[in-house]
């Protein structure tokens, strides 16, 4: 007798705190609509079991899409690499001399398109952007360019265009700089993520 009262009154509390109503439950919150928690610890709201299902196919395509993406940069960074030492091997670039800028340009692309990929693939695994790949493919991409214009033989430049560059490899290395300071963060723990 003890136990059936108390299955009657367990019955009204999961009542109550469903949504289902009844002179117990005062939620106007549908019971598909009740926070549920995510994975870093927070609540976040679902409006329905649809809204979950468009999640869910939005976050595979986004993955199947960045795999592609990285498949293809990867072929790409081999495409020009294996091009690159082929024509600096049979001398289509000329004399070596004028060869061995060409190839660097090439090997510094190709760096570029691996960090990218890098890039992709940190993408994938947390399903967040991180900035420090950005800001080094930035630096690459400003070294490349630098190393380019002072290749002997290259149309002259500015002092202001080179004064940029520098600058910018500087803005770039203070920004690496932030970043790593703001990924380790003094107060956060060991097992906790970057920011």
């Amino acid at each position: 007798m003890a136990r059936t009262a108390a299955d009657a009154n367990n019955d009204g509390m999961d009542d109550a705190t469903s949504g289902d109503s009844g002179e117990l439950g005062t939620s106007s919150v549908p019971s598909d609509a009740l926070p549920t928690r995510a994975p870093g610890g927070g609540l976040r709201w679902l409006a329905a079991p649809t809204v979950r299902r468009w999640i869910w196919a939005l976050e595979h395509a986004q993955d199947i899409v960045g795999v592609t993406v990285g498949v293809v940069l990867v072929l790409l960074a081999a495409v020009l690499l294996v091009s690159g030492i082929v024509d600096f091997l049979d001398g289509a670039d000329g004399s070596i001399s004028a060869a061995a800028p060409q190839l660097l340009d090439r090997i510094l692309l190709v760096l570029i398109l691996i960090e990218i990929v890098h890039t992709v693939v940190l993408s994938l695994r947390a399903h967040r952007l991180v900035a420090q790949p950005f800001i080094v493919v930035g630096l690459i991409a400003v070294i490349r360019r630098i190393l380019v214009v002072l290749t002997p033989g290259s149309p002259p430049v500015s002092p202001a265009e080179l004064g940029l560059l520098i600058g910018m490899i500087a803005v770039f290395v203070a920004g690496l700089i932030a970043v790593s300071i703001v990924e380790k963060g003094p107060d956060r723990g060991q097992g906790e993520p970057p920011i």
